[in-house]
C-alpha cells in the first residue's frame, strides 16, 4: 500500500537549522527538494525532512527527533563541547541531574533544543551500554 513513510518538522530558519545540525550534531543534512526543504539522514538509514515556516513556525513542546547514543555521559559530554545546553527540569517527575541527564526510569536521556526551540534528546542505547562494560 505505501511506498516508504518519513516524518517532519518545522523551523523558523532553515539556514541556522542546517548549520546547527551539520556543525554541532554531526548530522548529514542535503536540500529535500523543494524550495526551503531540508532532510536529516539520520544514523541506521531514516531519513526526517525539516521544512520552513518562518515567523509562523512554533516549537515543538514535545521531543521531536531522538538521536541514541551507547554512553549519555560521553555524549552529553561531546555536545556541551559544541555549546548545547541541556534542559533541566528541577522538581518535576522528569527530574534531571547537574548534567541535564534523567535517570530515574528507563534509559537515561538528556534534552535540548535546536536553534528554532523544537526539543531533541539523546538517549542512551542500554544494549550498546551494556555491551561496553
Amino acid at each position: 500500500m505505501y511506498t516508504h513513510a518519513f516524518s517532519g518538522f518545522s523551523v523558523d530558519d532553515t539556514e541556522r537549522a542546517r548549520d546547527f545540525y551539520t556543525r554541532v550534531l554531526g548530522l548529514e543534512v542535503t536540500d529535500g527538494g523543494m524550495q526551503g526543504i531540508l532532510t536529516l539522514h539520520l544514523p541506521g538509514g531514516s531519513e526526517v525532512i525539516v521544512y520552513p515556516k518562518g515567523e509562523a513556525h512554533t516549537p515543538a513542546s514535545f521531543t521531536v527527533l531522538n538521536l541514541v547514543v551507547p554512553d549519555i555521559d560521553a555524549g552529553v559530554a561531546e555536545l556541551a563541547g559544541r555549546g548545547v545546553t541541556f534542559e533541566r527540569y528541577e522538581g518535576t517527575e522528569m527530574e534531571t541531574d547537574t548534567t541535564g541527564v534523567f535517570r530515574r526510569g528507563g534509559p537515561p536521556i538528556a534534552w535540548f533544543t535546536d536553534p528554532a526551540g523544537n526539543v531533541f534528546s539523546l538517549i542512551q542505547d542500554e544494549d550498546a551500554k551494556a555491551a561496553t562494560r
